[in-house]
């Protein structure tokens, strides 16, 4: 039997009907991922299964090593088919991982290929898609067509000239091509050197002299100008917990000063800056209508010895176990006590605390906007089945599942697109269940339920200008 055949993951009539009467033909909208955008301007042709599948993968990465291959063969300088190859004796190790299912579902949507994936079929599988990766169907602007994008979101540094964003506009490109504003490296001021070295790249970017705090802060502002002058409507912050300490603005000048000076700020005084600069950050997007992400919890480069040697996102983060609602609802409640509170999507990265998270966002919707404060989909450690399913239990036992803004890949590579496909049917086999069971009425009421899942909330609330 096929392993990815028309029901993977579908154990019902009912989630069955929804998935392929309701969710299969819903186009995409994926407002966060970490796609480069100068490859998708330049439409990059893709040599080989690794540079489109593993060259960027830290996910496939991390099973190799589990799986006992050498580094070289990940992150080195070993051939390119032998890191495919060495991927290939690596992936029956990974059954109950959903990379197992991933990798499945992209050879067969993306090439067609229904062999599973082994050291024994690896060179026919690799030969194979040779041929297919010539085709423009497989170039980054074939892709997204073929998988119906209809807008995405790639994650760029304030200082960024958003020159290749430029060129996919003028591309004519159906897919709109969206910038997101991750300003993390502004809160780096326990780090001088690097800050002060990224703090010149925005003084040169704005236009601006970066002598005080109040330049600093004109400098950002022109440049999340900048940003939604070319499209960007979503902000993003890669946070172990929100810092929220109240902040006077001379407090922030001076360790403004200190880091500007060459010495680091201290912890105390890296956390009350950085709280000063995210009310700061909250304030920009409420103003011009934004989406602020908060992406919570992660505890990255882990292994001291492999971040020197690699540097960071190459696999060796985990999930974090600190506290997050007191400080999260903090920096919510500051922000709505000043008028000042943007739409936000909060991304959890432990689920001990999922129910925490899902029952802080009902604090704080005002009737604005349909699930202003939303509960994002499951993260990194959690974006697959079970996980998926824990989010959307704790949402929907809490809050309003029908509001929910639904799936994005969070990805580096081309061939995750199908990580929508993956959640749906997840989603629709949960649904599916309650139908079956007499807890949802009727399968077109839960249908009507998938499609705005699936794509029609986040058209809705992040409101791009496509």
């Amino acid at each position: 039997m096929v392993f990815i055949h028309d029901d993977f993951l579908l154990t019902s009539r009912a989630a069955r009907r929804l998935f392929h009467d309701y969710a299969a033909a819903e186009p995409i909208l994926d407002f966060h991922c970490h796609l480069p955008p100068n490859d998708i301007a330049q439409n990059r042709r893709f040599n080989n299964l690794f540079e489109i599948w593993l060259e960027g993968d830290h996910y496939k990465w991390r099973a190799m090593r589990a799986n006992g291959v050498e580094e070289r063969f990940c992150t080195g300088d070993a051939e390119p088919y032998e890191k495919f190859l060495a991927w290939a004796r690596t992936v029956p190790y990974t059954l109950r991982n959903p990379l197992y299912h991933w990798t499945h579902l992209e050879l067969k949507r993306y090439f067609g290929i229904e062999d599973l994936l082994d050291e024994t079929t690896a060179r026919a599988i690799w030969n194979w898609t040779l041929e297919a990766l010539a085709s423009d169907e497989l170039r980054p602007q074939g892709i997204l067509k073929k998988f119906r994008v209809k807008a995405l979101c790639t994650t760029d540094d304030p200082t960024d000239d958003l020159a290749a964003h430029e060129r996919i506009a003028a591309s004519g490109l159906e897919t709109r091509v969206f910038p997101a504003f991750r300003p993390d490296k502004a809160l780096a001021v326990n780090q001088p050197e690097a800050f002060n070295a990224w703090c010149d790249r925005l003084a040169e970017a704005s236009n601006t002299d970066i002598g005080s705090l109040a330049d600093f802060l004109d400098a950002l502002r022109k440049r999340h100008d900048y940003f939604h002058a070319h499209g960007c409507r979503l902000s993003d912050h890669g946070l172990e917990v929100c810092y929220s300490d109240p902040c006077p603005e001379a407090t922030a000048a001076q360790i403004f000063e200190k880091v500007r000076s060459g010495r680091p700020a201290d912890p105390a005084e890296k956390e009350l800056f950085a709280s000063y600069l995210m009310l700061f950050f909250g304030r920009l997007d409420a103003e011009k209508g934004w989406t602020k992400q908060l992406h919570l919890g992660a505890k990255r480069n882990i292994n001291s010895l492999m971040y020197q040697m690699l540097g960071p996102d190459t696999g060796f983060d985990a999930m974090g176990d600190w506290p997050q609602i007191d400080a999260l609802a903090g920096y919510l409640d500051r922000l709505n006590q000043e008028g000042s509170l943007p739409k936000m999507i909060l991304y959890n990265s432990n689920p001990v605390f999922n129910y925490a998270f899902a029952t802080l966002t009902g604090c704080f919707q005002d009737g604005s906007v349909p699930g202003k404060i939303q509960f994002g989909s499951g993260w990194w450690h959690l974006d697959q089945k079970e996980g998926m399913e824990w989010q959307l239990n704790a949402l929907a036992n809490t809050g309003l599942l029908a509001r929910f803004v639904g799936m994005l890949t969070d990805s580096r590579s081309f061939l995750s697109f199908p990580r929508h496909e993956y959640f749906r049917r997840v989603l629709c086999n949960l649904v599916g269940r309650d139908v079956e069971t007499g807890e949802i009425p009727d399968l077109e009421l839960a249908g009507w339920m998938v499609r705005r899942i699936c794509y029609t909330n986040a058209y809705e609330f992040l409101a791009l200008p496509y």
